[in-house]
């Protein structure tokens, strides 16, 4: 395919501007991205062992919700019965109780004790599952989510132009260099074809991942110009009445009977949980499960609203029951997501999104080859201001990025015995070590800062699973769910060699490789490029 020079360099500058604004948080976004794929059995893993008494069966449920409501009125305003208890959510019955802000809420469970009384725990699941997934959302910065989630839509929409440009680039040489990949003594060519490799495999992929991170950035305008466009007269289904108020012989159905019709109603459905809403004496109520046919719009569940005292569900927002708008729409959520096909498919976003870092990375790599000063006659150049700069973020951003998760990851097994506000403790902990690792790459250098943060990552994620195998023996206060989690430890241990054997390689090359470059270590003198042969001379 033919396409001028002159166009293929706009696209390329295009290309490479808006990949360095953006490539570092979108680093810090795919990383993150990767780990959020089994959110559910990190927070698992993550979560202390509750002191409930085993939850009662179903057809006791009612019997709890009621003494739970009589000792804690305000649980009406929100609560839920679970239908299948887990490590993260242990007990029959749940309710919040709001804080400060809408996101602040403390959560409780209930069961009975051994004899019979109301037992009640708050419950501790565990926060740092969810700020893995926070920092995937707002592309690792620490602003609150009003301004942090604008800038992320700025970057999905740079993200999106990124994508195209280089699609363009390689349009002429596609045929010719898809497959290759050179390796030598010529670093950029190398990294230029690991690059486009990466970038042409998985661009539908990274297709739909900019374009929904667009979405959920400026969601509230899209909709609003969804209801206006697609449905100007009103959505179809219109708003939900709440239940009317019950008659003085009229009862929400038992949970166990709301269960059997849902069941009969939406068969392959998987009930996990049934929620209840009262406001004003209203009562109001949905349902949570999963279908395993379909992909959903959330993550690891859907919800749609549900009849309490006739069982009746209204199925419009359940994948498999939407009308042809709706199911588009559901299609680009669950494509992001990657909620569809079990674990098989988890895995393979889990490798894309690992992928996607990679592309990212290369993407300042090439940048700062492109603009290596080489050596000439023996002398070894002084790099650019800009290349060490670069050099320096790549490193210290994205390896301060892997060291905060796996930091803050380790310190899950210790951190409830010792205090009380997690969720500030697990995000004091990542920016802690996210900014001081950006600091040391500054400080030692691109090079040197690489081999070191890299053994550092290896370090920190060796203490995944040393935290808990600390619990399995008790110390320090810390604990362990007697296998439960066994696929997280597994994962960071396989992780350790991996980051040593980056380390050792990006120790050879710092000694071994190109001394006219951000990547080497050699002390030589840096002269002018431009100097004159006596200057040369006099400099050695």
């Amino acid at each position: 395919m033919k396409i001028r020079n002159d166009v293929i360099k706009v696209y390329k500058d295009v290309h490479i501007w808006v990949g360095i604004v953006s490539g570092l948080m979108l680093f810090i976004a795919f990383y993150a991205g990767a780990i959020t794929m089994f959110e559910k059995p990190l927070e698992r893993w993550a979560t202390p062992p509750s002191a409930l008494a085993p939850p009662p069966p179903i057809e006791r449920a009612d019997e709890l919700r009621e003494a739970v409501l009589a000792r804690h009125p305000q649980a009406a305003k929100f609560h839920a019965v679970v239908v299948q208890p887990t490590a993260e959510m242990p007990a029959r019955v749940v309710w919040r109780e709001p804080g400060k802000t809408r996101r602040d809420f403390t959560e409780y469970g209930a069961s009975f004790a051994a004899d019979g009384s109301l037992q009640v725990e708050k419950l501790a699941r565990a926060p740092v599952a969810q700020l893995v997934d926070t920092l995937h959302q707002l592309v690792g910065l620490p602003f609150a989510d009003a301004v942090a989630r604008p800038i992320m839509g700025a970057v999905a929409l740079l993200y999106a132009v990124a994508l195209v440009s280089g699609l363009i680039i390689v349009l002429p040489t596609l045929v010719k260099d898809f497959f290759a990949l050179r390796l030598g003594r010529n670093i950029k060519r190398m990294w230029m074809d690991v690059h486009n490799a990466l970038g042409i495999v998985s661009l539908p992929f990274h297709l739909v991942m900019a374009l929904t991170s667009v979405v959920f950035a400026f969601h509230t305008p899209f909709y609003a110009v969804q209801e206006k466009v697609v449905y100007p007269h009103g959505l179809p289904w219109g708003q939900h009445d709440p239940a009317p108020l019950p008659g003085p012989d009229e009862y929400p159905l038992p949970a166990d009977e709301l269960l059997r019709r849902v069941e009969a109603q939406l068969p392959g459905f998987e009930v996990y949980s049934f929620i209840f809403r009262e406001d004003h004496g209203q009562l109001e109520a949905s349902v949570t499960g999963l279908d395993i046919r379909y992909g959903t719009r959330g993550r690891t569940y859907a919800s749609t609203h549900l009849n309490p005292y006739t069982g009746e569900v209204d199925p419009h927002d359940l994948p498999g029951h939407m009308e042809p708008w709706d199911a588009t729409v559901n299609t680009f959520f669950m494509l992001h997501f990657g909620s569809y096909g079990g674990d098989a498919m988890r895995w393979l976003y889990v490798a894309m999104g690992l992928a996607g870092a990679m592309l990212f990375y290369t993407g300042n790599l090439l940048w700062i080859e492109s603009r290596r000063r080489k050596r000439r006659d023996g002398v070894i150049p002084g790099q650019k201001r800009s290349a060490r700069v670069l050099g320096c973020l790549t490193v210290g951003v994205s390896l301060g990025c892997v060291i905060g998760i796996s930091a803050t990851l380790a310190a899950t097994k210790w951190l409830p015995g010792q205090a009380d506000d997690l969720a500030a403790w697990h995000e004091g902990i990542y920016y802690a070590v996210f900014f001081a690792a950006v600091a040391w790459a500054f400080v030692r250098g691109a090079a040197r800062g690489a081999d070191e943060l890299l053994r550092l990552a290896a370090l920190a994620t060796l203490l995944i699973p040393l935290g808990s195998l600390a619990g399995i023996w008790g110390i320090g206060g810390t604990w362990n769910h007697h296998g439960a989690g066994f696929a997280v430890d597994a994962t960071a241990l396989a992780a350790v060699p991996v980051f040593l054997l980056l380390a050792h390689h990006t120790r050879k090359r710092m000694l071994e490789g190109h001394a006219d470059s951000v990547w080497s270590a050699k002390h030589e003198p840096a002269v002018d490029p431009g100097a004159s042969p006596q200057e040369v001379a006099v400099s050695k």
